[in-house]
């Protein structure tokens, strides 16, 4: 059994262009097998072909796009190489993660079985729907998936459409949700550069009516787990940018987007523009850590530069409130038919 997942990351992280040695002959050997095409560089030199091969990588796994191979993109290197059947799926601490855990999510979201977002963390309900999925086969209901389980699952169907029971579901519990801000608990979280816009923010949503979580820590994964432990209703990430204008990303991947983190982004990037915003204001998906792991609509909010920032901190605050409480009037907006 494949054993990358639990094992230490790489030495010599971060790898940038110009760096040699072992540790880029194996980052570009884990390029290739996930398909990534390389312009060639010599074996163990990470020059322009690698540089434009990372790029690549990271847009396609929706992660900051800087060419430099991190901890986060490292991981995503390991995740994205198990394909469905590589190794047997299971329950386990810590959880089990890989391309292969979201492409089983999606199957048997595919075919009614709610395994929760599809988020590639073979969690408590991708365990449920699992052992639900062999009930109905008839096979060993032990909550492992292993070859007779994939052999089925090849028979009865793959994937059938790009909307999961997932996503009807979020969309369901926004539509049934209060439709007010006064209560929603709101977790704001930072990583070190933004404390004071943080507790603006917090502040201005405890006036608004709102039950708010101030978080600040490095780590998006430890802000997500703060937040699901605080069972928020809706999350917003801070993060600073060093070029002028604002980056509001929410949760998507194949076979699932988060209705409400969309919903909430879009709210956001009018208010910032309309208080005068440097006018790059983009909004769009992303598959980093605390987007994915963060069990409610989260919004990843990236603006700079500074110095626009510390002239601008209150009035951020009070757009990020403004589009919260316009978020909880109306969560969730139906597309045209």
């Amino acid at each position: 059994m494949n054993t990358d997942q639990t094992r230490p990351p790489l030495p010599g992280l971060p790898l940038a262009q110009g760096a040699s040695g072992d540790a880029v002959r194996d980052l570009q050997q884990r390029l290739s097998r996930c398909e990534v095409a390389q312009v060639a560089d010599a074996p163990g030199h990470f020059g322009t072909g690698t540089l434009q091969a990372v790029h690549t990588f990271q847009e396609r796994q929706g992660l900051r796009v800087d060419g430099v191979c991190g901890s986060q993109t490292w991981s995503a290197l390991i995740e994205a190489s198990y394909h469905l059947g590589d190794r047997l799926l299971y329950q386990r601490a810590p959880m089990l993660r890989g391309d292969d855990v979201a492409e089983l999510q999606l199957r048997l979201s595919a075919l009614g079985f709610h395994a929760g977002r599809v988020d590639g963390i073979f969690g408590p309900q991708t365990a449920a729907a699992l052992t639900d999925f062999q009930r109905n086969a008839g096979l060993t209901t032990d909550g492992v998936f292993g070859p007779d389980a994939l052999d089925v699952l090849g028979r009865v169907g793959g994937r059938t459409g790009t909307t999961t029971k997932a996503g009807v579901q979020e969309r369901i519990d926004l539509r049934s949700s209060p439709r007010n801000v006064a209560g929603r608990r709101v977790v704001v979280a930072e990583s070190g550069a933004m404390p004071a816009l943080a507790n603006a923010l917090g502040r201005a949503l405890d006036d608004a009516g709102a039950a708010s979580l101030v978080v600040h820590h490095p780590d998006g994964s430890a802000q997500a787990a703060e937040a699901n432990r605080f069972e928020a209703d809706v999350f917003i990430g801070l993060g600073l940018r060093d070029e002028p204008g604002s980056r509001l990303a929410y949760y998507a991947t194949t076979g699932f987007e988060s209705s409400g983190g969309r919903r909430l982004a879009e709210l956001a990037q009018a208010e910032l523009l309309s208080l005068g915003a440097p006018p790059s204001c983009v909004v769009g998906p992303m598959r980093l850590p605390v987007l994915r792991e963060t069990r409610m609509p989260a919004l990843l909010c990236e603006v700079g530069p500074v110095r626009w920032l510390v002239e601008h901190n209150a009035d951020v605050a009070a757009s990020l409130a403004r589009a919260v409480v316009e978020w909880s009037d109306e969560p969730i907006v139906d597309d045209p038919v």
